[in-house]
């Protein structure tokens, strides 16, 4: 009611003096605009600048660019430097869970666009969420084409995973969408994609290569025979292992751990590990996933230096199904000791 009675006063004073203030005396003035329309011209590659970035956020020296960046690190450096990466592949697509597997500590994280029901828009909210953990991302492509490789490409992951590769010319071709021409056929829009910073990392075009992380899949019986010479392309960083496909094509879809399943495998495994040179760094890096009849400690222990040891859907399903189990072979009586021993389990963890 104060608020109605002042307004009707000052109402009646402005009537009884006939004179209304403008109301452009009571706005505050506009602030010129810089730069002026005049002087404003759109400039769509790398803009040179000399002024000095925020201190607050210092440039990596190995960025040769004025943008402030955070970039997750390097997966080929790591591999050189003989680490073993452990990682989860993502299918949800859900931006919160590849924030918390970035908390968690993977050393990367794959986000599914083969059997994700996801695309590029949906891959750049989960790149997102990764850059903000400094967890590497490594995008899977539905199919191994120019047109895929390059839209993945340009959202700036820091690896790409090619499914079924059966020979090492698919392998080439795989290598080749990744490049810039005249060395490949990958479409240039690096002045103004992810990748580059949207332009602001004007060294871009000079370290691409040197950041990105080219992964095939050998996933089938050709694949196999093809192993060696596919490892051995020239710019293939890792070779993939898909047993579950391998299983399909060998005849034991049902079957995944069937004897004669882990034989091919092995026989693959075999072929990549020898074209490996680590003194000259040539041939390709062993990857692979972990299944419940291959687990990630024997991978590792057969050379195995990039192990995907989960999806993020089998792990809530699993975390699901053993909670509501938990609850109903507990009975309907309650227990004091259970409730406080859940209440702990939520919120002391």
């Amino acid at each position: 009611m104060g608020s109605i009675t002042a307004a009707t006063t000052t109402t009646t004073t402005i009537n009884s003096r006939r004179t209304l203030t403008p109301l452009s005396s009571l706005l505050p003035k506009p602030k010129p605009r810089s730069p002026t329309p005049s002087s404003f011209k759109f400039h769509p590659f790398p803009l040179s600048t000399s002024s000095k970035p925020h201190t607050q956020h210092p440039i990596p020296k190995s960025t040769p660019s004025a943008a402030a960046s955070f970039s997750p690190l390097n997966l080929k450096s790591r591999l050189r430097n003989g680490d073993t990466l452990y990682g989860l592949f993502l299918l949800s697509f859900s931006p919160t869970l590849a924030e918390i597997a970035g908390l968690a500590g993977y050393d990367f994280v794959v986000v599914d666009m083969e059997h994700g029901p996801g695309g590029i828009s949906d891959a750049l909210f989960c790149l997102h969420a990764l850059a903000s953990t400094n967890t590497a991302a490594i995008l899977r492509i539905p199919e191994s084409t120019a047109a895929w490789a390059k839209k993945a490409l340009d959202l700036g992951p820091q690896g790409i995973m090619f499914p079924m590769i059966d020979s090492a010319h698919s392998a080439h071709q795989a290598v080749s969408y990744c490049r810039y021409p005249p060395d490949g056929l990958r479409g240039a829009a690096h002045p103004i994609v992810r990748a580059s910073k949207y332009g602001l990392d004007e060294g871009y075009i000079g370290t691409y290569l040197d950041e990105l992380l080219i992964m095939c899949q050998v996933e089938s019986e050709e694949g196999v025979a093809n192993a060696g010479e596919i490892a051995a392309v020239d710019g293939l960083d890792c070779v993939q292992m898909g047993p579950l496909d391998l299983s399909a094509s060998l005849g034991y879809l049902w079957d995944p751990g069937n004897k004669r399943v882990r034989e091919v495998l092995r026989e693959a495994e075999r072929k990549v590990l020898e074209s490996r040179n680590d003194d000259v760094e040539s041939g390709a890096y062993l990857a692979g996933f972990a299944t419940a009849f291959d687990g990630a400690r024997n991978m590792r222990s057969r050379g195995y230096r990039m192990v995907s040891g989960a999806v993020d859907v089998g792990l809530f399903r699993s975390a699901a199904a053993e909670d509501v189990n938990a609850f109903k072979m507990s009975g309907s009586e309650s227990d004091e000791g259970e409730e406080k021993e859940g209440d702990e389990k939520y919120w002391s963890e």
